[in-house]
């Protein structure tokens, strides 16, 4: 009986995975960026560079993605934004070691594309969170479909694993304009 546990794990699984996997995102028409985000493209020039798309003969894979999102959520506090001005949300790198969700996010973005990962295949993307919350999550897309990397967890999955419900996404090839993206668990209440 255990080994038929065992061989039903086997073959369940991974294919209950494989499901996840492959999946991108889906992207619709464009819509204005959050609001932050205009700032942090003036101040930085890799977030929003155009990105042509180029064939590497080795993409740089997980172990990468993992480390980044493990080193970036341990060296960064968790804090909220104060906004000098009191015009909103600021985006910007963890200040002094702390951050908030976008800070996390762009720092593991800096950090992945200073290690050669590619810009094209980076885009930020607003979801509402698990308390009804806006979030900024970090999307890598690999081979096999679009990964999360997030602040709230140090594991990097793929999007359809997450408990979120995406609302736009940076466009992976033309880096300042974001699309909508409507997908995840509460989808149908935006359309």
């Amino acid at each position: 009986m255990r080994r038929l546990v065992y061989l039903v794990s086997l073959v369940f699984f991974p294919m209950q995975f494989q499901a996840f996997a492959g999946q991108l995102l889906p992207v619709g028409r464009s819509i204005g960026a959050p609001v932050g985000f205009a700032s942090a493209c003036a101040s930085y020039r890799w977030l929003c560079r155009e990105t042509p798309s180029r064939a590497t003969a080795e993409q740089p894979g997980m172990p990468l993605l993992r480390k980044v999102t493990r080193a970036v959520n341990l060296h960064v506090i968790s804090t909220e934004d104060r906004s000098a001005s009191g015009n909103g949300d600021v985006w910007t790198l963890p200040s002094n070691g702390r951050g908030d969700c976008e800070d996390y996010a762009l720092q593991k973005m800096k950090d992945l594309i200073d290690a050669g990962f590619p810009a094209n295949r980076l885009a930020l993307s607003v979801v509402i969170g698990l308390r009804d919350e806006n979030h900024v999550v970090l999307i890598a897309r690999m081979d096999d479909g679009d990964y999360v990397l997030d602040n709230l967890n140090n594991a990097v999955k793929p999007w359809r694993a997450t408990p979120y419900t995406f609302l736009a996404t940076q466009d992976f090839r033309a880096k300042s304009t974001w699309r909508v993206t409507l997908a995840g668990p509460r989808a149908n209440e935006f359309s």
